[in-house]
C-alpha cells in the first residue's frame, strides 16, 4: 500500500511539473527585437530606433547584442549657448539574467558593454563629435500574446568610463525564432 501511496504521489508531482518544465524548455533560442528608445544624456534627450538579437541558453541564462541608430536629436544650452545634439549610434553586448514569472512573462535584468556617438552643432558652423565606451546595466519584462509574438519594456543605465552618464528607457515587438 505504501509503494502505490509513493507511486501515485510520484505520479501527481511528475504531472503537475510537466507543463513548468516544458515550459521552460521553450524559452530556450534565439530572438529578436525592435523598437525605440529613449536616451536622457546628462539633459540632452535625443531617440534611436534600437534592434536586439539574442540567445537564450536556458530558461534563466543568456546574451543579446544590441544596436540603436539615432532618429531623434535635441535642441539644448550650454552655457547660453543654443547646442544641437544628435546620437549617431549605440552598440552594447549584455548577459541576460531572466526570471519567468508567467508562462508567457519575464522579468529579466541586464549586465553589458557599449559605445555611443552623438554629434553637438552650435552656432557659427562649431561642432563637435561625442563618444564614450559605458558599462551598461538594468531590468526590464517581456509578455508573449501567442508564444513567440510579443512586447518589451526596459530601463538601462549607462555608466561611461570616461565622465557621464545616460538613462534609456526602451519599448518594443520582441519575437521569438
Amino acid at each position: 500500500m505504501k509503494a502505490l501511496i509513493a507511486t501515485a504521489a510520484t505520479a501527481a508531482l511528475a504531472a503537475a511539473f510537466a507543463p513548468v518544465a516544458a515550459s521552460a524548455q521553450e524559452a530556450t533560442g534565439a530572438y529578436g527585437s525592435i523598437g525605440y528608445s529613449h536616451h536622457d544624456f546628462d539633459g540632452a534627450n535625443v531617440g534611436a530606433i534600437q534592434g536586439r538579437l539574442g540567445y537564450r541558453f536556458t530558461p534563466y541564462l543568456g546574451v543579446e547584442g544590441e544596436l540603436g541608430g539615432g532618429v531623434k536629436g535635441d535642441d539644448i544650452s550650454v552655457g547660453g549657448v543654443p547646442v544641437e545634439v544628435d546620437l549617431n549610434h549605440s552598440a552594447a553586448i549584455y548577459g541576460v539574467a531572466f526570471l519567468p514569472v508567467a508562462p508567457n512573462a519575464d522579468l529579466y535584468a541586464r549586465l553589458g558593454y557599449g559605445t555611443s556617438e552623438a554629434d553637438a552643432k552650435g552656432p557659427g558652423g562649431v561642432s563637435a563629435r561625442i563618444d564614450g565606451d559605458s558599462w551598461n546595466y538594468g531590468v526590464g519584462g517581456q509578455y508573449f500574446f501567442d508564444g513567440l509574438n510579443g512586447v518589451r519594456a526596459d530601463y538601462t543605465r549607462h555608466d561611461f568610463k570616461d565622465s557621464g552618464e545616460a538613462n534609456v528607457w526602451s519599448i518594443g515587438y520582441v519575437r521569438k525564432f
